[in-house]
């Protein structure tokens, strides 16, 4: 929610409603349609998502008025669409009022919406955890009560604000809290259970609430709103975007700097996130036509790394970033259709020459072109390009098969490449992603290599297969 010192009054609940896809305008904030706050970006294939709470307060108002969560989506980074609210306070049944801050995480071929919530029972604030089938849903109440409440062991002064990261051996964890209480916990792998104890990081300097956690080559990085004045602010009413850095997820963290200054707004909110090539930062102010501290909008800035993985501190804007559309799954040229396959297994009826034939598949089940499969195989089983000279390469894309039968979306997946001795992971990737209708997009610092190799690791009892494969030239 990004609560700075006034409590919000209560709403009535809301039902959700069938809503047209609306193109907005390309300048920050994003949309002033209506008022939006708290966002968190979402990079799906080659598609950037935003999930932000509503700001619906009446003008002159002093509390916040939140009872949904919308979803803007855009192709370049510049233009975007609006898609209406996809989550609202009736989706919890258990729920009182008060939509506050959200952040979507996909796993096992679903999407996770985590979510600031009142709750009709004890305490004030919980942390509730919808899921849907695809980045816009629907959503549904997963658990049917709240993931954190005031209940939870350890938990935090006020519970909000999630953000939830699975790192690249399949372990998730959530970060989340505020009035200076960070909390963390490990998730379990159906997402909506917690495992262990709730820890209490160190070394988040100031953090005031607002966590948001990424990992950029090998090291995690943690954004949060901090509202001191040494360096941050020169009105504690008001918060800036300061950033830790760690060697494990769960920290210690050092602190690094401030990312993000003060905003128009009392409440600062970021999410930070790379898309077709580029970084950027997501975050919202009262820049909008009649906005205010309770009225606010979301805007979108680039972001920048110096060489030793410092971050850049931002330049708002008010005309946001140039379109970005990537080139289909990255920057440079796909050279998959000149490379030689090769694989560990295919099934007889089924034909490797899918994974680098260019095809652009409708979903996951889309059988309309060639497909690659490794049925009856579990465990680990690998594809491999294999170029006649050295190439420079940087991105990769994978569309991965789901039949619904024998063969599953993969349980994890790791990119290596031929180092002139051996296979080793490709330095600086990304997170593999798993999730079924998209191009799972894998980003690493460049290789020159004559080999590519994707391991691919299936779930329990299944087997794994791939529509398109994609590798691009740096």
């Amino acid at each position: 929610m990004s609560l700075r010192r006034w409590v919000a009054t209560a709403c009535g609940v809301i039902t959700a409603v069938a809503v047209t896809a609306v193109p907005v305008h390309a300048a920050n904030p994003i949309i002033t349609t209506i008022y939006t706050a708290d966002p968190a970006p979402l990079v799906v294939g080659n598609t950037m998502y935003v999930y932000a709470g509503r700001d619906e307060a009446p003008t002159g108002t002093s509390n916040f008025v939140m009872r949904e969560w919308h979803v803007l989506s855009s192709t370049d980074a510049a233009n975007w669409t609006h898609h209406g609210a996809r989550a609202n306070i009736a989706t919890f049944g258990w729920a009182g009022a008060d939509a506050w801050a959200s952040e979507v995480e996909p796993r096992n071929g679903k999407y996770y919406w985590y979510t600031s919530i009142n709750g009709n029972g004890p305490g004030w604030m919980n942390i509730g955890v919808a899921v849907g089938d695809s980045p816009l849903g629907p959503f549904t109440d997963a658990k049917g009560g709240p993931l954190i409440s005031d209940s939870t062991p350890n938990s935090s002064g006020l519970n909000i604000d999630p953000t939830v990261f699975v790192d690249d051996d399949g372990q998730a964890y959530m970060y989340w809290g505020g009035y200076w209480g960070p909390r963390a916990v490990r998730l379990a792998s159906n997402m909506i259970d917690t495992v262990g104890s709730v820890v209490t990081p160190t070394g988040l300097t100031n953090f005031w609430e607002a966590p948001w956690m990424f990992k950029r080559n090998g090291l995690y990085y943690m954004m949060y709103a901090a509202n001191d004045t040494s360096g941050c602010v020169t009105n504690s009413n008001y918060a800036c975007q300061r950033y830790a850095t760690a060697t494990n997820p769960l920290g210690p963290w050092t602190h690094r700097g401030v990312v993000l200054g003060q905003v128009s707004s009392t409440t600062n909110h970021a999410g930070i996130v790379e898309f077709n090539g580029q970084w950027y930062i997501v975050y919202h102010n009262a820049n909008a036509p009649g906005g205010g501290n309770f009225r606010r909008s979301v805007a979108v800035d680039r972001l920048y790394f110096n060489a030793d993985g410092t971050i850049q501190p931002v330049t708002q804007t008010t005309t946001g970033p140039p379109p970005n559309p990537g080139t289909g799954g990255g920057s440079g040229t796909n050279i998959a259709p000149s490379a030689t396959a090769s694989t560990s297994h295919v099934s007889a009826w089924e034909s490797l020459a899918a994974i680098n034939n260019g095809g652009t598949p409708a979903n996951s089940q889309d059988r309309s072109n060639l497909v690659y499969g490794n049925w009856p195989q579990q465990g680990t089983q690998w594809i491999e390009y294999q170029w006649p000279a050295a190439r420079s390469i940087n991105r990769s894309a994978v569309y991965w098969f789901d039949d619904n039968q024998g063969i599953d979306l993969p349980a994890s997946c790791q990119l290596q490449y031929w180092n002139g001795s051996q296979y080793v992971p490709v330095p600086g990737q990304s997170t593999c992603g798993t999730a079924g209708n998209v191009d799972n997009v894998i980003t690493f610092n460049p290789v020159n290599t004559t080999r590519l190799r994707l391991q691919i690791t299936s779930r329990s009892g299944y087997s794994t297969g791939v529509l398109e494969w994609k590798a691009f030239q740096s």
